[in-house]
C-alpha cells in the first residue's frame, strides 16, 4: 500500500500520530484538515472528522475523492460492550453498522446493505500489531449512534439487540463509506469505559491513555502494510 488515510473522530484522537509525524502539509477540503506526510516509505494523510456519523461519512468520502488512499483505517476510543472486553483492550471491527436506525432501511432502499464488513487483511494486521505490542485485542462488531453511551439500561438494550464488542459515534459511517467506494477500511478502537452508569468517569481518566495506545498500533500498521 502507497497511500493510507487514517480517520479519528476529536483531536486527542490524533494527537499522539501528529506528534510523530511532524512538519505535516496541512490542506484544508470542504473545511476538514488533512495532514499529510511521507512515512515508512507510504504517503499518510490523517484527518480529524469531528463527532458523529454525518462529520464522518463526509470527512471520508472528502478523503477518498482528493487523496485516493489504498485503505482507510478509522482509529480512536471506544465504549466497551462485551463483558470480555475490559479498559484499554482493543477491538478490530469485523464489521459495523449503525445500532440507532432500523437496518431495513439500508437492506430494503440504496445501498441494500445495512452492515459493513472490514477488510480481512488489515484486521490481521490490526491483530499482529496488537501482538506485537503485547496489548489484549478482539475482533468483533462495532456499532454506532449519535449519543454517547453511559447508561446500564440503554447499554443492555443495544447488546440484546446486536451483541457488540464495542459501541463508538463513527465507525458504522467510515465503513458505509468505504463500502460504496469499495475503499478496505478497518476500525480499531482502545476501549475508554464500558458505556455503563459509570461510563463518563471511565471516559475522563482513561481517555488520553486509550487513544495513545491505539495510536501507536495505527502507525505501527501503516510501517508494515
Amino acid at each position: 500500500m502507497n497511500t493510507i488515510g487514517i480517520i479519528g473522530a476529536m483531536p486527542s484522537e490524533l494527537a499522539d500520530i501528529r506528534s510523530i509525524l511532524k512538519d505535516a502539509e496541512i490542506r484544508t477540503i470542504s473545511g476538514f484538515d488533512f495532514y499529510i506526510n511521507q512515512f515508512a516509505g507510504k504517503k499518510i494523510i490523517n484527518a480529524c472528522c469531528g463527532i458523529a456519523k454525518v462529520n464522518a461519512a463526509l470527512c471520508t468520502q472528502v478523503l477518498i475523492d482528493n487523496f485516493a488512499p489504498d485503505a482507510i483505517i478509522n482509529t480512536g476510543i471506544a465504549g466497551g460492550m462485551n463483558s470480555d472486553v475490559k479498559v484499554c483492550d482493543v477491538v478490530i471491527s469485523t464489521e459495523v453498522f449503525p445500532h440507532d436506525l432500523d437496518l431495513h432501511f439500508l437492506n430494503d432502499y440504496p445501498p441494500y446493505c445495512g452492515i459493513f464488513k472490514a477488510d480481512d487483511s488489515l484486521m490481521e494486521k490490526a491483530a499482529e500489531t496488537c501482538r506485537d505490542f503485547g496489548i489484549n485485542c478482539f475482533f468483533g462488531r462495532i456499532v454506532s449512534g449519535e449519543a454517547f453511551i453511559s447508561s446500564n439500561e440503554v447499554k443492555a438494550d443495544i447488546c440484546s439487540r446486536f451483541a457488540p464488542y464495542a459501541v463508538d459515534m463513527e465507525s458504522a459511517a467510515v465503513g458505509h463509506c468505504c463500502y460504496l467506494n469499495k475503499m478496505p477500511y478497518v476500525s480499531v478502537r482502545c476501549i475508554s469505559d464500558n458505556a455503563d452508569d459509570e461510563g463518563a468517569m471511565s471516559f475522563d481518566e482513561f481517555e488520553k491513555i486509550a487513544a495513545k495506545r491505539v495510536a501507536e498500533i495505527v502507525l505501527k500498521m501503516c510501517e508494515t502494510l
